[in-house]
C-alpha cells in the first residue's frame, strides 16, 4: 500500500491556490499556519490513510483530509457569514462530481469518489478576537494502479 494522502493535499492545494476569495479578499490555504499569516485563511491536514482491500487485484485506499477554515475579527463583529461562503467555494472546487475528480494517474492512483462527510462550526471567543472556524472532513475513495 501506498502512501496518497501528500498527494491529495498537493492536488486540492493546487486546486484553491488563487482561486480562493471572499468579499475581495484572497484566502490562503497553509498546511502549517505562519505567524504572519492574514486572515481568513485555511488550514489543510492528512487525518487518516485506510486500506479497504474490497478487491484482489488492486488497493483501495480511503483517505481523509481535513480543511478548516478560520476568519477572525475584533470582538463580537461577525465572522460565520464569511465562513460559510469559503466554505461553499471550497466544496464547489473539490467536492465535483466525477468529471472532475483530482486526477492523480501520474502518481499511480485512480481517484474514484470524493465525499464530504461533514462541516462542523465552532466559535472561538479570546481577549483578542473572536475566530468562526469551519472545519470540512473530506473522504478520497483511490485506488493504486
Amino acid at each position: 500500500m501506498n502512501e496518497v494522502l501528500h498527494h491529495i493535499r498537493k492536488a486540492f492545494l493546487d486546486r484553491l491556490t488563487d482561486n480562493l476569495s471572499v468579499g475581495g479578499i484572497d484566502v490562503s490555504v497553509y498546511n502549517v499556519i505562519p505567524r504572519n499569516a492574514s486572515y481568513p485563511l485555511v488550514r489543510m491536514y492528512s487525518v487518516a490513510n485506510n486500506e479497504v482491500d474490497l478487491n484482489r487485484s488492486a488497493f483501495n485506499l480511503e483517505a481523509q483530509v481535513r480543511l478548516e477554515v478560520i476568519t477572525r475579527f475584533d470582538g463580537n463583529s461577525g465572522g460565520e457569514l464569511q465562513a460559510n461562503q469559503i466554505v461553499d467555494s471550497i466544496l464547489n472546487q473539490i467536492r465535483t462530481r466525477s468529471a472532475s475528480y483530482i486526477d492523480l494517474s501520474a502518481q499511480g492512483f485512480n481517484v474514484y469518489g470524493i465525499t464530504n462527510e461533514g462541516v462542523n462550526y465552532l466559535q472561538d471567543d479570546f481577549d483578542d478576537h473572536t475566530y468562526y472556524r469551519a472545519i470540512i472532513n473530506i473522504n478520497v475513495k483511490a485506488e493504486k494502479i
